[in-house]
């Protein structure tokens, strides 16, 4: 099969599957905290891998243990803020905020130039395209959110600039020759022992066969959907990528109005368009860049 074709079939699985997740999370955050969601979210990944190893005959020793808790400290961040705002957000806002990632490393890529001193350097096609997403934001949040969904908002957006961080050290891990599974594995170790943390905090709730189940579907949804992203993003293009990378969007804003009654409003839906242009666009300017910028992973 053709490798870009590959990469597409693999990422349009994959941001099915990630909207499922944010299903599963919705469902687990009315019973569960945050910190407990993301710790089986990490437990299940762990162990998903361990196992997939094991029946590969891979090894899960690495090199660089100091890069891949960097990784893991700003991407369980990530993750962590964003499971929250899905429980405070429709799902289509929240998925929506999370994926301001390319926005927020396009204004990476401005403030860089800006503090190296080179900012007459700075393609102003970028800086359209920021301000072109942030306007997408302000229309999706202003029309459909309360009071109290506020801090679930900013969750949403710290989620999206966090992830970005962790795109860029998932780059630095892949440069050195680390194996997707590898990266996912330890992600999902760092995963399971802060959420952990995060949990005891409030306590552990005790399971009903449903909550369990969902706490279980949402790691493995999560694990299998990060799996494909990263190999879609080894073999494939990454705009060609970040366009159906933005499915998710759809699914989820599918599943939001069918599941949970969400409400629709055409200026909300018109900020989710100028995101996701934006969001192209910004993947388009950084790879002609730096061409071999990736952009894989969930956070």
């Amino acid at each position: 099969m053709n490798p870009q074709l590959q990469a597409s079939l693999l990422m349009m699985g994959s941001s099915f599957l990630f909207a499922l997740m944010g299903v599963c999370v919705k469902l687990a955050s009315a019973r569960y905290g945050s910190g407990e969601i993301v710790f089986y979210r990490g437990l299940v990944g762990a162990l998903f891998i361990t196992g997939l190893v094991v029946w590969r005959g891979g090894s899960l020793r690495t090199r660089y243990p100091t890069m891949h808790l960097s990784r893991s400290i700003v991407g369980v961040g990530a993750m962590a803020l964003w499971f929250y705002a899905i429980g405070q957000l429709p799902l289509a806002t929240a998925i929506t905020l999370n994926y301001m990632s390319s926005i927020w490393m396009a204004l990476f890529l401005i403030g860089g130039a800006v503090l190296v001193g080179s900012s007459d350097r700075v393609d102003m096609r970028l800086v359209l395209t920021v301000l072109t997403g942030f306007v997408g934001v302000a229309l999706v949040l202003r029309p459909s959110l309360t009071p109290e969904q506020w801090p679930g908002a900013l969750a949403g957006l710290c989620s999206g600039m966090m992830s970005a961080m962790a795109y860029l050290q998932v780059t630095a891990l892949g440069r050195v020759g680390e194996p997707e599974y590898r990266v996912v594995f330890y992600f999902s170790l760092g995963t399971a022992v802060v959420g952990a943390a995060i949990a005891l905090t409030s306590g552990f709730h005790t399971h009903t066969l449903v909550g369990l189940g969902v706490l279980v579907a949402t790691g493995v949804l999560a694990t299998a959907a990060q799996i494909l992203m990263t190999r879609a993003y080894a073999i494939g293009r990454a705009l060609s990528n970040a366009s159906l990378q933005y499915l998710g969007i759809a699914w989820s804003f599918l599943f939001g109005v069918t599941i949970f009654g969400d409400p629709v409003t055409l200026v909300a839906l018109a900020g989710m368009g100028l995101i996701v242009a934006a969001g192209l666009t910004a993947t388009l300017l950084r790879t002609k860049a730096v061409p071999d910028a990736a952009n894989p992973s969930e956070s």
